[in-house]
């Protein structure tokens, strides 16, 4: 059986616009010109966060890799990402209930508490040097009604087994001093500066014989038990398996109906008094559309996003960023009144969702030996971790029914409802 696959252009600056604060302190990844065809094991297309995860740990498992970026490794939407890894997912455990059972949308939720747990235990044991914090998160009502909405969604976790209790608006204020309705306030989540983390793993899969090269691939053939990557320079990369990790930009796809495209916008500020920040620097998101996220970084700035809507054209998008950011300011002092606004950097980007909130891993279908790993969203590096985890265990024979949560071509119980439910606002955390 042969497949093809057409590889569209797409450059990073139709993704992400304006000027973030990561990886001001690392060494960027050496990455080569393609002098001639190879074959190798695994092909990864894309450098970012996701390539960079599972070139890491497909070498750990043994597999030959290759890293193809037509672009600097990192600069596209990882770079755009405020790196908010958590365990809870951009849609609740009660939509999730509604959407597949409760027992399907509690499985996902520990997954997605094992993934922060995992990438949390390899960051720490290979002593990765990219700001990483384990956080609390408060996860903020919008409203009386919110606040009874997240009570629920409390009870409905306690009974999934997930950490975390419901703060009233008394213990709130009196506890983080801010005047909101109600909060779930939970552990196990963290943070990091994710262009050093993606560098980093780049560099562990180089030191293991991963290569890193810089090249356009213009098409895939996949024919027997081979795939074939013909690049924009004529050479050719046989590989056993393909991973398109190729961040929010979708290669030529027929994309599932769970998916569409949003924009985000995010600022950092200028650094801020320690003093001033709220208890445990948690990182903090809202229960409103759109919404609002905040978190600290090591050099005592704060990272807030949110407004997301619909947008798709670059040249739009990026037209709206000032009036974007200043909504975020607005919304940042309201909720923290210490907070300095004023704004060093400001960005945003084009970004890939799906309506259940999940991401897509897994095989290509119709395309043999081809996999897709797209961690969308705001949990986008958590499930990085997990696509990383999944096609490392696929490719060595292992499967689990609770792949199928996370298939490419999952159209599960509910799928009316999803689409009938669906919100915009889930981009860069």
């Amino acid at each position: 059986m042969a497949a093809d696959l057409d590889l569209t252009e797409s450059d990073h600056d139709q993704m992400v616009s304006g000027r973030s604060l990561w990886g001001k302190s690392g060494i960027r990844p050496e990455w080569r010109p393609i002098e001639q065809s190879f074959s190798t094991d695994i092909a990864v297309i894309g450098g970012g966060i996701t390539g960079a995860l599972v070139a890491e740990h497909l070498t750990a498992r043994g597999f030959s890799v290759v890293i193809i970026d037509r672009e600097e490794p990192g600069f596209g939407s990882t770079a755009a990402s405020t790196a908010m890894l958590q365990w809870e997912i951009d849609s609740t455990l009660t939509e999730l209930e509604d959407y597949y059972g409760f027992e399907r949308a509690a499985g996902i939720y520990r997954r997605s508490g094992a993934a922060v747990a995992g990438l949390s235990k390899l960051i720490a044991a290979n002593e990765i040097a990219c700001g990483f914090r384990s956080r609390n998160t408060l996860y903020l009502a919008d409203g009386r009604e919110g606040a009874r909405n997240l009570l629920e969604e409390r009870q409905l976790r306690r009974r999934a087994g997930l950490p975390g209790v419901y703060l009233e608006h008394p213990d709130l204020f009196t506890q983080f001093e801010l005047d909101r309705d109600g909060a779930i306030y939970s552990p196990g989540s963290a943070e990091c500066d994710p262009l050093l983390l993606t560098w980093a793993l780049l560099e562990m899969a180089v030191r293991r014989g991963a290569r890193l090269v810089n090249a356009s691939v213009a098409a895939l053939h996949s024919e027997g038990d081979r795939v074939m990557a013909e690049t924009d320079g004529g050479h050719v990369i046989e590989a056993r398996h393909v991973v398109l990790a190729t961040g929010y930009s979708m290669p030529g796809l027929d994309m599932p109906k769970l998916h569409r495209s949003s924009s985000s916008w995010a600022l950092a500020t200028v650094p801020q008094d320690p003093a001033n920040f709220w208890r445990d620097r948690a990182l903090i998101w809202e229960d409103s559309h759109p919404y609002l996220y905040m978190r600290t970084t090591a050099d005592n700035r704060i990272v807030a996003g949110g407004e997301d809507d619909d947008t798709t054209d670059a040249e739009v998008r990026d037209r709206k960023l000032p009036a974007k950011i200043v909504a975020i300011q607005e919304k940042m002092k309201r909720l923290w009144p210490k907070a300095d606004t004023r704004v060093a950097h400001a960005w945003c980007g084009t970004f890939g969702e799906t309506a259940d909130g999940l991401p897509l891993i897994g095989p290509v279908p119709q395309i043999p030996h081809v996999f897709a790993a797209y961690g969308y969203g705001g949990n986008g590096i958590t499930f990085s971790y997990l696509a990383a985890q999944m096609i490392g265990a696929m490719l060595a024979g292992m499967q689990r029914d609770w792949f199928e949560d996370f298939a490419v071509d999952r159209d599960g119980p509910g799928l009316r409802t999803l689409h009938e439910r669906f919100r915009p606002e889930i981009m860069l955390r």
